[in-house]
């Protein structure tokens, strides 16, 4: 020990961020693997026959499963998902009630990407007024972020929110409805739908858990390079004052 003397901050510095380093390297890599697993669960699903709008309010697990509609969109109450971009344009996504027929449930329909320009100018959709058939899939977010949005029961229609929550929409317009939003594949009265399933990829994940991991091995490093300096420095004083004292 005599030739390693790092000093006691670096050491309560080390101490301190380098297990918070690694878990955020471990953390990345778990995500990583999560997103791995819900594309391929999203994939196999996307290839699935899609079921009965019937049978969907008695799935278990709904995520990214096909479903066939037939109703019509609720013009009254549209919401305005902001801060959406495609191919470097800013826009919204335009979400509505649709009440299926064949089940009587609500739900609530994405029916793609718009592009907003300008802001002092309101954002231009139609709705069709006639019964639709539709096939959608159910989106179920991989994980909840903290948002700021308005309240359904407060603002009026179109709303412009930056998180969708189905169930409190709902609860605000005193309907029974579904709990998931529901993207539309491309069709009558569908705009841009061009779905990313996650918006940063098991790649990206990966990545990050690479600079996660230098950052600790360069901590650890410099940690180490100081305390064999300091010994050494020390070391060499020491034997500059014990010549002095001779």
């Amino acid at each position: 020990m005599k030739r390693f003397r790092p000093g006691i901050v670096p050491s309560l510095v080390v101490a301190l961020l380098l297990p918070l380093l690694v878990s955020l390297g471990f953390w990345q890599l778990n995500r990583g693997a999560e997103k791995s697993a819900l594309l391929d669960s999203y994939a196999e699903r996307r290839l699935a026959e899609p079921m009965a709008s019937t049978a969907l309010q008695h799935t278990e697990d709904p995520a990214f499963r096909r479903v066939v509609l037939r109703g019509q969109f609720d013009a009254a109450h549209s919401l305005l998902l902001d801060n959406r971009q495609r191919d470097g344009k800013v826009g919204v996504e335009l979400l509505q009630p649709f009440q299926d027929q064949a089940s009587g449930q609500w739900l609530l329909v994405n029916r793609g990407w718009l592009p907003w320009p300008d802001r002092r100018i309101p954002a231009q959709f139609t709705t069709p007024g006639e019964v639709l058939n539709l096939t959608a899939w159910v989106y179920v977010a991989p994980g909840a972020t903290f948002q700021l949005h308005a309240d359904p029961a407060t603002t009026t229609w179109p709303q412009l929110v930056t998180a969708v929550e189905p169930a409190k929409l709902w609860a605000a317009l005193e309907r029974d409805g579904f709990p998931y939003e529901l993207r539309a594949e491309p069709g009558p009265g569908i705009y841009q739908a061009d779905w990313p399933v996650v918006a940063m990829g098991p790649e990206k994940h990966i990545a990050y858990a690479v600079q996660w991991f230098a950052m600790s091995i360069a901590l650890l490093g410099l940690f180490i390079y100081l305390g064999w300096h300091n010994a050494k420095e020390k070391h060499h004083g020491s034997g500059h004052e014990s010549t002095q004292h001779v």
